[in-house]
């Protein structure tokens, strides 16, 4: 199989029919199915007052798919007695919204394994209100697991709670120490699966999303695939390989990136590797973008981006980028090509979706799609016309 080689329609526009966005029709396509109840540990989701918005990325991750951790509900008081699935994707998913932690714990029959910290604060760091959230959570006997750049394993009253209570803290971003980190050696470049980074033109657009729904596509399809993680929610949600980027130090992410992908290569034999993006190439407060480029050598690169958002997020002075200059960006940044472009349809009607992806497509001469509103059909075939060799590959047959 040779990875560079790509087919002379893959700039074809997807021929597409009407399709309903999420409010109209139940969201079904490309989501994984959840793991079965008894093989991993239940959890609440703490994302008060930002469940559904930007800031709680974590938690609208986490109720769409998670195979580490079994959902149980949602703690966010502004949505307090809903169905998070009605919230978040106007289809219910049966995970409950409560308004505080005593709530959300009376209503099961034991108490939950843990409590998820589900929001990505822009400062990082863990209020004083939901300090007491979590100290309460470990006085009733539950698990910890966080993505904030704070280490709450290190904070002293935390950890002594914990220690008390005989329950574990899991950082998600806290990375290996720094004498066990290695350095790019450009093993990555022996790797003979495809590697495809979905990368973005701003930070919470939805990239983690979009990857894991087309690895669920390709795999469900036939086509080995496996998802590196490189961001906290990708990694709660139960990514095998990954690594949290923005906790590495710089000199080493390239090659903790390397690691992840090469240990993918070794021990899943796939036939497509999918690396999840972060912020973006061409925003100045993210560099994340540029460590994934080089430290994975993608093959191809998938672009999401949001047409209606007018400027990058907590960034109002900061307008956003148009998507064939972030393209340009990237094959120039780096030896690759971007092969589509899929969209986040925030604020959009389905007319206004379907006069972009329509307008997308002739104008960059690529296949737009929608990961979630549009059939995984069109997302495999993003990857398909690129890489005609992979139709070889028996479809599994399904019931």
């Amino acid at each position: 199989m040779n990875p560079k080689h790509a087919a002379a329609d893959a700039n074809r526009p997807f021929v597409r029919g009407a399709q309903a966005l999420p409010s109209e029709r139940p969201f079904n396509a490309g989501r994984p199915s959840k793991p079965p109840v008894t093989k991993v540990p239940t959890a609440i989701v703490y994302c008060e007052g930002n469940f559904a918005k930007i800031d709680g990325k974590t938690a609208n991750g986490l109720v769409r798919h998670s195979e580490a951790y079994r959902i149980l509900s949602v703690i966010d008081a502004v949505h307090a007695g809903r169905d998070s699935g009605q919230i978040l994707d106007e289809v219910s998913n049966h995970i409950p919204i409560f308004g505080d932690l005593e709530q959300a714990v009376v209503h099961e029959a034991t108490i939950p394994a843990t409590l998820i910290y589900g929001m990505a604060p822009s400062n990082g760091k863990l209020s004083l209100e939901d300090r007491g959230v979590v100290l309460d959570a470990i006085a009733l006997g539950m698990n910890i697991v966080s993505g904030l750049h704070e280490y709450l394993g290190d904070d002293p009253e935390i950890a002594s709670a914990a220690e008390a209570g005989k329950v574990t803290i899991r950082d998600i971003r806290k990375p290996r120490p720094s004498k066990d980190m290695r350095l790019f050696d450009g093993s990555v470049g022996d790797v003979g699966a495809i590697r495809i980074a979905v990368l973005g033109t701003d930070c919470a657009i939805g990239k983690r999303t979009t990857a894991t729904i087309l690895a669920s596509a390709l795999n469900a399809r036939g086509i080995k695939t496996v998802l590196v993680g490189t961001g906290q929610t990708g990694l709660m949600q139960g990514a095998k390989y990954g690594v949290a980027m923005d906790a590495v130090p710089p000199q080493f992410c390239c090659g903790e990136l390397e690691r992840a992908i090469v240990s993918a290569s070794q021990r899943e034999q796939p036939d497509v590797i999918l690396i999840e993006g972060q912020g973006a190439l061409s925003h100045p407060a993210f560099c994340t973008s540029a460590f994934i480029l080089r430290g994975s050598q993608p093959n191809a690169v998938i672009l999401q981006h949001a047409p209606k958002r007018a400027h990058r997020c907590d960034f109002p002075n900061m307008a956003m980028p148009d998507p064939g200059d972030e393209i340009a960006l990237i094959e120039a940044f780096a030896d690759t090509k971007v092969i589509g472009m899929t969209i986040n349809h925030e604020g959009m009607t389905e007319t206004a979706v379907n006069s972009a992806i329509g307008d997308y497509a002739r104008d960059l001469g690529l296949p737009v799609t929608d990961a979630l509103s549009r059939p995984t059909a069109h997302l495999i075939e993003l990857v398909l016309s690129a890489y005609p060799q992979l139709r070889l590959i028996p479809v599994v047959a399904t019931e």
